[in-house]
């Protein structure tokens, strides 16, 4: 009969995710409420129980080694489990309704997972989902219509309670049967002006002299998908699954490399006092994490 494996205490996990981001015992034991001795034994418990050297000194403080850079991720996820686990038991009931924002290909990805998880913890409020380009979304919440909205880098404005959730690169995207990609000028269907994605493309053609043109418009995914799928056009995305007969492009494909580009959840003063707003935040900031990670 096979041995089961040690179990991990989340108390452990947290621990070292809190020195890691930290880069200090002194501040997670500070965060935590506990000794700097308590915290640096549960450190010794957790790299005994795991066999391997999770944090190493340097002069910034300290930080993870290889093995701890690969735990800190899965840490995190794993707390983020729990705690929406505890909380789902304990927590009262939320109601309410929350308004939130998204640009179409974010709204297809990433949120019928978060979506999902939000409505078996908290199935008294209700989620309003409204989808647009972020350059639309951005005057809607600048507006005060939305509690939560978010927007790809680059159309946040200042003051605006706003955090990163999600980094990755930009990739062509072209038709399967077609070859838009080897036209010259190279046709595109990208967003308006304005668009940082729109910017981030042709600004990537400009520096190798690849001549284009942008021959579409589209203010959603879905638009420049559909050209794309017809052949007329190449245009940009984040990494997702693609409807079937669009591919990726690359440099094999004498497509330039895209820069990365980020995701941010921003929030309205009104949201931040808002319970139910809050929850919601907080299962999006853990939806992203879990499909990064």
């Amino acid at each position: 009969m096979l041995a089961l494996p040690p179990g991990l205490d989340p108390d452990l996990l947290r621990a070292f995710v809190l020195i890691a981001e930290g880069g200090s015992v002194t501040r997670a034991a500070e965060r935590v409420g506990r000794t700097q001795s308590a915290v640096s034994m549960q450190m010794k418990r957790l790299e005994e129980t795991l066999g391997r050297t999770l944090l190493t000194r340097t002069p910034k403080g300290l930080t993870p080694t290889p093995h701890g850079a690969w735990l800190l991720c899965r840490a995190r996820m794993v707390l983020a489990l729990n705690d929406e686990i505890v909380s789902g038991f304990r927590d009262p009931p939320l109601v309410g309704q929350v308004k939130l924002g998204t640009p179409d290909d974010y709204a297809l990805r990433w949120l019928p997972g978060i979506l999902a998880r939000f409505a078996e913890t908290h199935p008294s409020v209700e989620v309003e989902v409204i989808c647009l380009n972020s350059d639309i979304l951005a005057r809607h919440f600048a507006e005060g219509a939305m509690d939560l909205t978010l927007l790809t880098e680059g159309h946040v404005q200042s003051g605006w309670a706003a955090e990163e959730v999600w980094r990755g690169p930009l990739q062509w995207v072209g038709s399967a049967r077609h070859a838009a990609h080897r036209r010259d000028p190279l046709p595109l269907a990208l967003a308006h002006d304005g668009c940082t994605w729109r910017a981030a493309a042709l600004g990537a053609l400009e520096q190798v002299g690849r001549t284009a043109r942008v021959t579409y418009n589209s203010a959603t995914q879905t638009g420049c998908f559909a050209l794309a799928l017809a052949g007329l056009a190449v245009t940009v995305s984040t990494p997702a699954p693609l409807p079937e007969g669009l591919i990726w492009l690359g440099e094999t494909d004498g497509m330039p490399k895209l820069p990365s580009m980020g995701i941010e959840l921003v929030q309205s003063r009104a949201a931040l006092g808002t319970p139910a707003a809050r929850a919601l935040a907080e299962g999006i900031r853990q939806g992203f994490a879990l499909m990064d990670g």
